[in-house]
Formats: C-alpha cells, sequence, structure tokens
C-alpha cells in the first residue's frame, strides 16, 4: 500500500503543472446553475467532467438527466472485501455579477501568485478536482485503486439541490458505499488543515409587500397612504431586537444550548474575533452578546437581508410612491431547528407585523436542516491521519457556518457517515468577486486525498460494502 500512495504522489508531482492547465479549462464553464442562459454551458460542463473521467480509469461513467441540471456519475469498483468511498461535489457556481468588481473575468481563470482566480476555483470546482486528479495518479501507478470508489457529482447544489434526493432515493442501493467525502469547506489557512464537524441549515425567503394598486404622486399623498417599501423596511427592523437576538416569537425554543467543555474547546481552536474580522475585511462585528464571532456563525442562528427591490431604480430620482416592494432573507438554522417549523413562525411573526392596508406575500426556497458529524467515526479519524501527512500538520476540527445541503441528504436518504475535508481558504472570496483556489492547497490536497484513499482500504472496522458491479444504475426523469 505504501508503494501505491510512493508511485502515486511521484506521478502527481510530474504532472502537477498539466493538472493546472485542466483546472483552468473547468473553470471556464460558466455553470450558473441559477441563470437559465448558462443551462447550455451547464450540460457542456458536465459533459466535460465525465470526459475527464474516461479518460483517467473510471468506469460506468454516466451523465443522466434530472428534472433540472444533469447528475455525472463514475465508480471503479474492483476491490471485493475493500471499503466502498462515495466522492460527492459540485460542478456548478454561483453568479459572477457584479462583474466590475472582478480584477479578471470570471470564466478566464488567471494565475497571481500562488492562486488561481476564477468563478468556481474554490467553490466547488478546485475542491472537485483535487479528488479526480488523485483518483487519476493511483490509476495511472499500475495498480487497482486501493479501494472501491464512486464519485457523484451533481450540477445544482448553489440553488439548494432540489432534484438530488429523488436521484438518491432512486439510485440508493446503486450509492451505497462505507463513507461520503466531501470537500467544499474552508481551512484556517495554508499550514493547518481542518474537519468541518458542524454545519448550519438554512432556509430562504422572499417576502413581498403590496399596497396600492398603481405609482402615487408621493407630493400628493406622500404622508397619507403608507409606502410598501418603507412598510418593508419598518418590518425588517423587527426581526431583531436591540441586542442582535432574533425576535420571531418561538425561534429559539429548540436552539441547543452547549455545555462549557464544547464552547471552551471552540475557543481553543476556532478563529479570534480579530482574524475573522481580518478575513471578512470589517472594522467590527455585530450580534448577540456573550457570545463570539466566531459561536455567533456556528451554534447560533442568524438572519440575514441578502437584497431588496422597490421604487424606480434608474438614474435621478422620481418622486412616486411604489406599489409593492420585495426583499430576500437568508435565515442559518443550528441544532435542532427544524426548517419547517421556522417557516411556519416567520410567517405567523410577519402576518402579526404586517401593516393595516398592506398585504405581505412568502415564497419559501431550500430548505436544509443542520448537520452533526461524529469526530469519532473511523473514517473521520482516517481523513485526520491523512491531512497530518498531505499537509504536515494535524487538523482540528472546527463548526461551519455555511450550510452543505447534501450532507443532510446524505444522512437521511442513504444514512451514510460524512467526511467534510476542506481545501479552501478563509480569504478565497467564494460567492464573492476574485475567487481563488491556493495551488499549494491543490496539490497538498491531491496527496491528502491519495492517502485517504490508501489507508481507508487497510480499515477492516467500516462495515464493509461488498458491491454487486452488475447492479445498474436506475435514474428518475
Amino acid at each position: 500500500m505504501l508503494n501505491i500512495s510512493t508511485d502515486a504522489l511521484a506521478y502527481t508531482q510530474h504532472r502537477f503543472a498539466h493538472f493546472v492547465s485542466e483546472l483552468k479549462a473547468f473553470i471556464r464553464f460558466p455553470s450558473v446553475s441559477a441563470q437559465s442562459q448558462h443551462n447550455g454551458d451547464i450540460r457542456r460542463c458536465a459533459e466535460w467532467l465525465a470526459g475527464q473521467l474516461q479518460k483517467i480509469g473510471m468506469e460506468r461513467v454516466a451523465v443522466f438527466p434530472t428534472g433540472g441540471h444533469p447528475v455525472v456519475y463514475a465508480e471503479h469498483c474492483h476491490e471485493a472485501g475493500k471499503p466502498t468511498v462515495l466522492i460527492y461535489g459540485h460542478y456548478d457556481v454561483q453568479p459572477a455579477e457584479p462583474l466590475i468588481e472582478w480584477r479578471s473575468p470570471p470564466f478566464e481563470p488567471v494565475i497571481r501568485g500562488d492562486d488561481l482566480y476564477g468563478r468556481g476555483a474554490s467553490d466547488d470546482k478546485g475542491q472537485l478536482f483535487t479528488h479526480i486528479k488523485a483518483l487519476e495518479a493511483l490509476l495511472r501507478s499500475g495498480r487497482e485503486l486501493p479501494v472501491n470508489v464512486k464519485c457523484l457529482f451533481e450540477g445544482e447544489e448553489e440553488i439548494g439541490s432540489p432534484n438530488l434526493p429523488a436521484f438518491m432515493i432512486a439510485n440508493r442501493q446503486s450509492l451505497a458505499a462505507d463513507c461520503v467525502v466531501i470537500s467544499d469547506s474552508q481551512i484556517p489557512d495554508a499550514r493547518q488543515p481542518a474537519i468541518t464537524y458542524a454545519l448550519r441549515g438554512s432556509i430562504n425567503f422572499e417576502l413581498e409587500l403590496t399596497g396600492q394598486k398603481r405609482e402615487l404622486h408621493s407630493g400628493v399623498l406622500g404622508g397619507a397612504i403608507h409606502n410598501p417599501l418603507q412598510a418593508l423596511c419598518e418590518m425588517i427592523a423587527q426581526m431583531h431586537d436591540k441586542a442582535g437576538r432574533i425576535a420571531i416569537p418561538g425561534f429559539y425554543n429548540r436552539v441547543r444550548r452547549w455545555d462549557v467543555k464544547e464552547r471552551a474547546y471552540m475557543r481553543r481552536v476556532g478563529p479570534s474575533d480579530e482574524k475573522i474580522l481580518q478575513d471578512a475585511g470589517a472594522a467590527m462585528g455585530w450580534g448577540e452578546r456573550d457570545y463570539s464571532l466566531y459561536e455567533r456563525t456556528t451554534i447560533r442562528p442568524a438572519i440575514t437581508v441578502t437584497a431588496m427591490q422597490g421604487g424606480y431604480q434608474g438614474g435621478g430620482v422620481k418622486a412616486a410612491i411604489p406599489t409593492h416592494a420585495l426583499a430576500k432573507l437568508n435565515f442559518r438554522l443550528v441544532p435542532d431547528q427544524d426548517p419547517q417549523e421556522i417557516d411556519r413562525l416567520f410567517r405567523t411573526y410577519v402576518a402579526k407585523i404586517t401593516p393595516p392596508g398592506l398585504w405581505a406575500r412568502i415564497r419559501t426556497f431550500a430548505p436544509s436542516r443542520p448537520v452533526m458529524i461524529d469526530r469519532n467515526h473511523p473514517a473521520v479519524m482516517t481523513a485526520a491521519r491523512a491531512y497530518r501527512q498531505g499537509f504536515g500538520a494535524a487538523p482540528v476540527f472546527l463548526r461551519n457556518g455555511g450550510t452543505i445541503p447534501v450532507v443532510g441528504l446524505i444522512q437521511e436518504i442513504l444514512h451514510l457517515p460524512v467526511v467534510l475535508i476542506g481545501f479552501g481558504l478563509p480569504g478565497d472570496a467564494i460567492h464573492g468577486a476574485n475567487e481563488k483556489f491556493h495551488l499549494p492547497n491543490f496539490f497538498h490536497g491531491i496527496e491528502t486525498s491519495i492517502r485517504f484513499l490508501t489507508t481507508i482500504g487497510q480499515r477492516q472496522d467500516a462495515g464493509l460494502v461488498r458491491p454487486d458491479n452488475s447492479q445498474p444504475i436506475f435514474i428518475t426523469q
């Protein structure tokens, strides 16, 4: 087994410049799942990704249609009696707008220093590609893989994975594995790897407020007719109290209380307030008292207003009372909050605070439950050892304030343990302009994946799955 790793690492060293060139080609696809004009680009990206998997020697490679964007699947299952690892990633990306904020075009990747810039470079094309290149290095070492591997790459993660549950349910047997590896998270810095063991859940809302039937002259009727845009601002202001706590009645009923030991561990290994502010480029923090910024973003829930629309948006001024206004809100949830219950509480509260004479409409999007992962699972412990070898440092265990919807889906539908080994950095600007991927992390991530797959192939304590290679993949259109 040691020779397999050594040969694969030598191959990686020799081919790394080519790996970077291929990653650039991957990033050039504007695979923006939220924008319908990019549907063709997403399809072409999926087909390119499938071609990469075929080229490195993966088998039963297929691009499966769903009710939305396609799923890419591949496997290499020759090792009877060995564990099976399912590798998940997503090839869709966030919108790049506003383009004016980018130093270089988002889908024309460029290298500046040790960083590769481009939309999706870190979230999640670079991190996904890390595992593909690890598989290539192992397969080109002249031996069988040390473990059975299945790959599941989707094109809808950035819009909440709406069609993935049906695909998973239809293909539950074919996706059977001993563990799932996901690299779609961050580590504190390039010298300190980290395993994520908790994620916040999320739920998104559009809150639209409608008033009179037509725009009104703000001089003739200003002060006499309630302005929907002003009323919406007043309602949003009532989402928090002056101490930064969420003011929706019942919102904290299920929020888990963490003991002194857990909070002490978080203080010891987590980022300081100063580090978080530095990475955010912010002058000062905000939120609930008695909690650090790291705690506020991981073990405490949050409501964020992500957009507002209403009234005249053109140049100059227009003295008119708008007929409606809309706000987009993102809720982040913590154990043991239920997105459906939060949906009901929010709707009840909005009905209570909507001013007379105005009408509120709420649309709900992409609910996802919070996630906890067993830090002591054998696969997680194997990942910790692989990290130590790949990065030269033992990992810390961290919570993450973000949401990866697929983790909850895997736990609920496939009932598999998940290992979250990230290679992104806090300054990678994911979801923002000038997103980047640190190329030394790309290299060390490949080594970490090689070490993980090699080591877990030796384990005998993971509840082995012996794949039936004749089992077909069934899909739902």
